[in-house]
């Protein structure tokens, strides 16, 4: 237990001790006057009952106001999540209306939209290389105009993908080296990615930075955006055929303990926020204990001032 004022504790329990203090020697008084008299004191020590049930509410009355509090675990929705996004031309691909880069912006700002204060969202973009456009953040606002400033450009890099989202998880640079060689970049096991892409992949080693991820504890869960069939995308003046691939996506997911969520079309992208479940932590917070103090205060005082006035007519 923790208190905020625990001086206003010192002087109430003080203040409770000198009535305490006073009761007994004007009880002690009373008895040795009236045994002088020859007088039988009635009720004994059940006379001082009301005395007592009051001095107790003022003593408990002291322990409320020093704003006593008790350390409880709380499992709420905490943590840092980064929304990776694929802007590689063939995000243009009008097979999720209006077009499958605009659908995935309107599914991330759904998503930021679901999530509590407690969750740091940040924003990378991806294409060939990748780029945090957005560093993870309480103020979601960031990440909802990070989000609507994504434009088509280039091919796509799964694997840098899942780089940059470490790297901004980390807040340092991650690589997979030439050679294969994956880095140690610690534990962070409250931290998600959440891809939203096509899975067209035309570069980097995705099976290694999947494998930077998994040893970090961070889950990535992977959304297909499109359709089997394809659409046919205008890049530079050609008419290329461009489908969604699953396989990559899915084997990203599988390998980091996330899931694969299928996205072929614009309702079931706008209803996303509600099939991806991040993770619940567990923290320490505190419960206030006054009002509850408070209450048995003033049902010890009340008790106290009934009992003294049915026994003597007076309140104290």
């Amino acid at each position: 237990m923790t208190l905020s004022s625990p001086l206003l504790l010192v002087a109430g329990l003080l203040v409770t001790a000198a009535l305490a203090w006073a009761a007994v020697v004007s009880a002690r008084r009373r008895t040795a006057a009236l045994a002088a008299a020859g007088v039988a004191m009635a009720g004994g020590r059940r006379a001082y009952l009301g005395a007592g049930l009051t001095i107790a509410g003022v003593g408990v009355l002291a322990i409320a106001t020093a704003g006593p509090a008790a350390m409880v675990p709380v499992p709420r929705t905490a943590g840092t999540v980064i929304l990776a996004i694929d802007v590689s031309n063939s995000m243009g691909a009008g097979d999720v209306a209006p077009n499958r880069l605009a659908a995935a912006q309107r599914a991330a700002r759904a998503f930021v939209a679901a999530q509590p204060d407690s969750v740091d969202i940040g924003v990378v973009a991806f294409e060939r290389g990748a780029l945090t456009t957005a560093r993870p953040d309480a103020d979601h606002s960031v990440a909802l105009k990070a989000i609507d400033r994504l434009r088509l450009t280039g091919g796509t890099s799964l694997g840098a993908a899942i780089t940059a989202g470490l790297s901004a998880i980390t807040g340092k640079q991650v690589a997979v080296g030439r050679d294969g060689e994956t880095p140690d970049i610690g534990y962070w096991p409250s931290a998600t990615i959440v891809m939203f892409s096509d899975g067209q992949n035309q570069g980097g080693d995705v099976e290694r930075a999947a494998e930077v991820a998994q040893r970090a504890g961070v889950h990535i869960h992977t959304v297909g955006v499109g359709t089997t069939a394809g659409a046919t995308v205008q890049v530079d003046g050609y008419h290329l055929q461009t489908s969604l691939e699953e396989e990559p996506l899915t084997v990203i997911a599988q390998t980091t303990g996330g899931a694969y969520h299928p996205a072929s079309d614009a309702a079931r992208l706008d209803g996303i926020a509600d099939t991806i479940h991040l993770r619940l932590t567990v923290s320490d917070e505190p419960l206030p204990l006054a009002g509850g103090l408070i209450g048995l205060a003033l049902v010890l005082l009340t008790a106290g001032a009934a009992l003294t006035v049915l026994r003597s007519g007076r309140v104290i």
